[in-house]
């Protein structure tokens, strides 16, 4: 399964949405996920990968194309480590 898929698996899950609408320019706010919601997805895919996700280098990630290139990219960093 794809990092794309892992996390549009996790999002719908904890969303109740199984049928969204996952694009790259999908929006957290289009999914109606709130900051509970949001916490229990970085939650979720930080126990998944097991990687830290910090707060701070979420503030340029805007959609999910973002998002899961972050996820990517925390990843390759922890495989390089």
């Amino acid at each position: 399964m794809t990092v794309e898929e892992t996390v549009k698996q996790i999002v719908s899950r904890i969303v109740r949405k199984p049928d969204i609408e996952f694009t790259p320019t999908t929006t957290f706010k289009d999914l109606e996920a709130d900051s509970l919601d949001i916490v229990q997805i970085l939650v979720a895919l930080e126990d998944t990968y097991d990687l830290e996700i910090v707060d701070e280098e979420l503030v340029n990630v805007t959609n999910m194309g973002d998002f899961v290139a972050y996820i990517e990219k925390k990843i390759a960093e922890k495989e390089s480590a």
